[in-house]
């Protein structure tokens, strides 16, 4: 059993119980953020309607709390892709995945088509990035660097992870994902690329049918020292590696779906502890599973790290009265306790953080298993 309880409310709310943006950015407002990650100390959002990357040094503790830094924007009521036209040197545009590893900030700018690296948490707003992944330089933005898909490029990078000493990329719109032992540097190609049958390819589910080894939409991944999870998104499913591949080879869990050549979406019906419906993040820790079920408005966890098999159940739901609802903000008012198409979630020492992109804000709750609560 989970103790699950709403913690912090992030972006102002509106009058009339609507959890709307201000017309203009502020310090403490979101539209529509995609991507969240929890620090020792702090927060960082990408706040994708925006176009911006917000960061809060210490951890937030109450409702509307303003942001310390913003990323991507001269100041914070600044907005628009590539820094409102001002550049894409360091401009954004739709930044999703966020994360630190090895004390690097890594941002996921994906209609950018890279990820870009900061070698310190930054500390001044618009502060620029050191370098990219994914491009030649911090100048060049185009979709597979104007050519044909490769080894070295992406086009929609979406997601990203570092998981057991493997750095990971979901290169979504090239339907594949390519991963790094340690690491990457500019320019560096990967060392496997996982979905596709040659490094020039870029078919939906290897130009054939959904299988084991197929992506449609890879978004997001997660996973430990025995089993790497990546959120296959468009065909509405985790897939799981136990252990973690070193090399592209079919997968050993589904989940989402009653078996590995399935993809259905099972929209507008009542979902279960075992269905999915666009599954855009997942998150790993403390063993515990938690996967973004976005169009299903709901989180759900897994008690312990599946490792292999399909359709396994769920044990907790987040969001949702029970494992057969799925409505948007359960058909009722914004509330703490409720969530519209949750898109980014990451598990740190017993908080959940969410970004509840339909509604505008993050929250962040408080995750206690049974044992641990007197």
């Amino acid at each position: 059993m989970l103790r699950c309880t709403p913690h912090v409310w992030l972006g102002a709310k509106s009058p009339g119980g609507l959890a709307l943006p201000a017309a203009n950015p502020t310090a403490s407002q979101v539209y529509a953020p995609r991507g969240v990650w929890l620090t020792e100390k702090g927060l960082i959002v990408a706040d994708s309607g925006n176009h911006r990357v917000l960061i809060w040094h210490e951890r937030p503790t109450h409702d509307g709390q303003p942001a310390d830094v913003v990323l991507g924007q001269p100041d914070f009521t600044s907005e628009g892709p590539a820094a409102g036209g001002r550049g894409v040197e360091n401009g954004l545009h739709l930044p999703t995945g966020v994360a630190v590893y090895d004390g690097h900030l890594y941002v996921a700018d994906s209609w950018h088509h890279r990820i870009l690296v900061w070698e310190t948490l930054p500390e001044k707003n618009d502060q620029p990035p050191d370098y990219a992944l994914g491009q030649p330089n911090l100048s060049a933005v185009a979709a597979n660097q104007d050519g044909a898909c490769a080894a070295h490029t992406l086009y929609w990078g979406y997601g990203i992870g570092y998981v057991a000493g493997w750095f990971y990329i979901t290169d979504t719109g090239n339907r594949r994902v390519v991963g790094w032992r340690g690491l990457p540097m500019p320019n560096q190609p990967p060392d496997v690329i996982w979905g596709q049958d040659k490094p020039t390819d870029a078919l939906e589910n290897r130009g054939g049918d959904v299988g084991a080894n197929t992506f449609r939409w890879p978004h997001a991944v997660a996973g430990d020292e025995h089993t790497l999870y990546i959120a296959d998104a468009g065909n509405h499913r985790i897939l799981g590696w136990s252990p973690a591949p070193q090399h592209d080879r079919p997968a050993d869990v589904v989940l989402g779906q009653p078996n590995f050549e399935t993809a259905q979406e099972f929209a507008y019906t009542a979902q279960g502890a075992a269905k999915l419906r666009f599954p855009y993040s997942i998150s790993a820790a403390d063993n515990l599973l938690a996967v973004a079920d976005t169009a299903n408005n709901r989180v759900l966890v897994w008690h312990q790290l599946p490792r292999v098999g399909a359709a396994i159940a769920a044990d907790t739901v987040i969001g949702q009265p029970n494992m057969g609802a799925n409505g948007e903000n359960q058909w009722k008012a914004v509330e703490h306790h409720t969530l519209c198409w949750p898109y980014g979630i990451h598990l740190f020492q017993g908080y959940l953080a969410i970004a509840d992109s339909g509604n505008n804000r993050v929250m962040i709750w408080q995750i206690e298993r049974a044992e641990d609560v007197s």
